[in-house]
């Protein structure tokens, strides 16, 4: 099942896509609902971001090749990670598929995607084993974890590196049939395809992330956790258009502009 959160004229509203049409609900797939007896055309519906999540967490150097990119890029060695660590992201940087990502105009030329498999929490979880860890899972979808690297070298946080208003696309919808050991994510910018790599290959993976998070904080139905990217990017430029493409889940795109570009 693919639930879409998108907007109507009563405000934001949940529906399941049904090939190339949406059957509007009332209500959400984390409380429950109902037909809302609404049909709509996918192709004139207006994306939402699929999950307004209470806490937004993001998995770091969980791909080996990524690992070894920004390790090469710092001059060091590289340095997998002996555990499932986790870090936080803002809300404010989310934005939805076909929302423009606007690139500050101080920003220097090193601004990147970042194409991660997103798991969307289900139902309240605490202290779950790695076992069960994905019988909390609702679903998942797609983000692109944009990145400014001159301002993630020099300053203390990420604050503005990873959360400057629209770094975090995430959609289009939150897909509950999603068989992980088949899908690739795959990037293209312009239409011209800049990465592939097995979506699985994660150095610890969605159920390892979710148990050793729940053992010291709970999850709650809306959170989200994105796992992570592999590989290296090219630099990002005004005109540019992302996409992301993961097996099993869709596409999500977005079009990029720089504040005071022409």
């Amino acid at each position: 099942m693919r639930w879409v959160r998108f907007a109507t004229g009563n405000g934001a509203v949940y529906g399941i896509v049904e090939g190339d049409a949406v059957q509007e609900v009332e209500g959400d797939p984390f409380a429950g609902y109902q037909p809302a007896g609404r049909r709509h055309k996918l192709a004139d519906i207006r994306f939402l971001i699929p999950v307004v999540p209470g806490t937004f967490y993001a998995a770091g150097l969980n791909y080996r090749e990524h690992v070894i990119a920004v390790a090469d890029k710092l001059g060091v060695a590289p340095k997998l990670p002996k555990a499932a660590d986790i870090g936080y992201r803002a809300n404010n940087s989310l934005i939805a598929h076909g929302d423009t990502i606007v690139i500050p105009a101080d920003a220097t030329e090193r601004v990147q995607y970042e194409g991660e498999v997103v798991a969307v929490i289900g139902r309240k979880t605490r202290n779950i084993g790695a076992a069960d860890a994905l019988s909390c899972v609702l679903g998942y979808t797609i983000g692109n974890d944009l990145s400014e690297r001159s301002w993630q070298g020099e300053d203390n946080t990420l604050w503005r590196a990873k959360n400057t208003d629209t770094f975090a696309p995430m959609g289009p919808w939150i897909e509950t049939e999603f068989d992980i050991a088949r899908a690739r994510t795959r990037v293209r910018v312009n239409g011209k395809e800049t990465i592939d790599f097995a979506t699985a290959d994660m150095v610890f993976d969605i159920p390892t992330y979710i148990s050793r998070i729940s053992r010291y904080v709970t999850l709650y139905p809306g959170d989200v956790i994105w796992m992570g990217t592999d590989g290296s990017g090219p630099n990002l430029k005004h005109g540019d258009v992302v996409e992301i493409d993961i097996t099993g889940i869709g596409t999500l795109r977005n079009p990029i502009v720089r504040e005071g570009a022409a």
